[in-house]
């Protein structure tokens, strides 16, 4: 079978997996290092396994070997998952995990004693190096893609429509990892030479008979399949089985927009495939976890920044008339409604002021923006820039009103006028950030955000949460959107 040559992207990938490797290793051997140090100093100590000695540089040595064969069973480092999403994070956290159960039951069967502050050391401060050395290597990473370098190539292939779609979703987000280099549409009606999104021209390279022909004279690295084809799953087989001679990968989009990987698993049964797609969950036992999250770091929080309340409040009241803190009506999970605290950013007219200026707003859908807002005053400004006066909103979480994170809190007036699966949005508890607010928060249009806070409804997991506060720490000091 003839392949084409080693292309960029196998040579990339190859480096970077080597440049994980490395990474891990280090991270591993240090964190061990420094468990030793911690739990027994400088000198050296053994671990009684039965009638026998062992070092715990032996004993140390066994379980980086251990530890990186963890990883490597957990395909860590899989090109597929590495540089986007939390797949990645998932396997780190679950290979270490899965080496302290390994552990435990050795120690059990051999009666080898190792120091429980030893475990206690290492194995934490191993989860937090790994993924954040893994976070610090994908800045890089993305930095380099938005330089167009690091790309997988992509042909699409499907209806016009379902190829804009893909290129579009491909397009917003510069850490996707893909460049559309060409579309292959399946009805070539009118021929065009270009198909147009974002205002970007990306050439028609094929149609259905032709795209494997197209990805060599590209070299395109993946077909991504857009959409239901002619032909169906027969005409997809054999694309598969053509582009086996060229190397490049088979992509299919489910047409599951809002069903995230975690709740998709793929079950054979006698040669047929079968997608299992579970069902969202409101309640039990991770619901429970997510309180108690909300519970310990909003008190946290409260305790931590009350001097950075006190100082607001201050500036507040020096720059304006009015209450420090404004309250507003907001309606949470189920439709109950709550008053929400924000510190006030505008003057103390500004609900009378809204009708004077509803011809002026630059929002769509049943949000009201104006990017110079006339109400904002001098001090409210650059509190709404580094969102400072959400911090209130704390004390909502604490109550129980709020969540950490979650859907944007809507007014009584827009859900009155929500449609049909809108109303999914108040399944949950709003949150004070969410993915609206990692996702260019008031220059995201209604429609963007609402699929957004749908998606996040149905798809939250606890990691997922804390990833996007992480994010919203980082958005805190590049702020984006913000007005």
């Amino acid at each position: 079978m003839r392949g084409r040559p080693t292309s960029d992207h196998t040579k990339w990938t190859s480096r970077y997996r080597k440049i994980l490797l490395a990474v891990d290793a280090s991270m591993v051997i240090s964190v061990l290092a420094l468990a030793h140090i911690v739990r027994f100093g400088l000198n050296q100590s053994s671990v009684d396994a039965g009638s026998i000695a062992l070092p715990y540089t032996l004993v140390s040595a066994f379980i980086v070997c251990a530890w990186m064969a963890a990883l490597s069973a957990y395909r860590s480092r899989d090109g597929l998952i590495v540089g986007h999403g939390m797949e990645e994070y998932r396997r780190v956290v679950g290979a270490t995990m899965t080496l302290l159960g390994c552990l435990a039951m050795v120690c059990l069967i051999f009666g080898v004693d190792i120091s429980r502050g030893f475990f206690a050391i290492a194995i934490p401060s191993g989860v937090f190096g790994l993924v954040a050395s893994r976070w610090i290597l994908r800045q890089w990473l993305v930095a380099k893609r938005a330089r167009g370098r690091y790309l997988f190539k992509v042909v699409v292939l499907g209806k016009a429509k379902d190829v804009k779609y893909v290129a579009n979703q491909i397009q917003r987000k510069a850490g996707s990892g893909y460049r559309v280099v060409g579309v292959a549409l399946t009805s070539t009606e009118g021929k065009p030479r270009y198909l147009t999104v974002n205002g970007q021209s990306i050439p028609v390279v094929a149609d259905m008979d032709s795209v494997v022909s197209a990805v060599r004279e590209t070299r395109a690295d993946a077909v991504i399949v857009a959409g239901s084809m002619k032909g169906g799953a027969s005409y997809v087989q054999e694309l598969g089985w053509e582009l086996e001679e060229s190397a490049t990968q088979l992509i299919l989009t489910t047409g599951l927009t809002n069903v995230a990987g975690p709740r998709i698993h793929s079950r054979p049964v006698e040669g047929l495939p079968l997608m299992h797609v579970e069902l969202p969950q409101y309640t039990g036992a991770r619901h429970v976890l997510k309180r108690s999250l909300d519970i310990a770091l909003s008190g946290l929080a409260l305790v931590m920044l009350l001097p950075v309340f006190l100082i607001l409040a201050l500036l507040i009241k020096r720059d304006s008339h009015g209450p420090v803190i404004f309250r507003q009506e907001r309606v949470g999970r189920g439709g109950e409604k709550f008053l929400m605290y924000k510190f006030r950013s505008m003057v103390e007219t500004a609900e009378d002021d809204l009708a004077g200026l509803l011809d002026r707003n630059e929002g769509d859908g049943l949000l009201f923006k104006i990017q110079m807002d006339p109400r904002v005053t001098n001090v409210g400004r650059w509190m709404r820039k580094y969102s400072l006066d959400e911090l209130p909103q704390f004390w909502n979480v604490f109550l129980g009103h709020m969540s950490l994170v979650g859907p944007r809190p809507p007014l009584q007036g827009e859900v009155d006028r929500y449609k049909n699966r809108v109303h999914r949005r108040l399944y949950i508890k709003p949150g004070i950030t969410g993915m609206w607010q990692t996702n260019g928060r008031s220059e995201l249009n209604w429609k963007d955000g609402v699929r957004l806070d749908l998606y996040y409804v149905e798809n939250w997991s606890l990691a997922g949460d804390l990833i996007i506060l992480w994010r919203t720490v980082v958005q805190m000091f590049r702020p984006v959107g913000a007005y």
